[in-house]
């Protein structure tokens, strides 16, 4: 079993990498349109990204605590620590998730990122499965 202040820190950098994927994922989706990239139309990569930053702007609407941050505070005060002193990678992506400004600023923030993303959603839709993707040049 991984002590407490070793799974901590894990959790950071699973948080990170949550929060990479909502914000790189709309970036890459529209890199990828610009671009021509008929990947970024999969449908369950868009699909997991909405509901990615979905869960994030329901928590903010009912002013709920992302569960991972309440299981890392948790993990931390059950190893005797306060918060972070953890190693570089752990801080940094604390560093990185963690400003000091009003929860109001980070509510707003979730909500119009994931209004964001739906207007994605409509303007560069995913492709359905099973939808053949057409290409310049296709018969009807």
């Amino acid at each position: 079993m991984l002590p407490a202040y070793l799974a901590a820190d894990l959790l950071v950098v699973l948080h990170a990498l949550y929060v990479g994927f909502v914000v790189a994922g709309l970036a890459v989706v529209w890199v990828g349109w610009a671009r021509g990239w008929a990947w970024i139309r999969n449908f369950w990569f868009r699909m997991i990204h909405l509901a990615a930053i979905g869960l994030v702007a329901v928590e903010a609407i009912f002013g709920w605590t992302c569960p991972l941050t309440d299981w890392e505070n948790r993990l931390r005060e059950e190893a005797g620590q306060t918060p972070y002193p953890g190693d570089f990678l752990a801080y940094w992506a604390h560093r990185l998730l963690y400003w000091d400004a009003p929860q109001e600023f980070f509510w707003t923030l979730h909500i119009l990122f994931f209004i964001l993303v739906v207007a994605t959603v409509w303007l560069v839709p995913p492709r359905w499965p099973g939808r053949m993707v057409k290409t310049p040049g296709d018969q009807d």
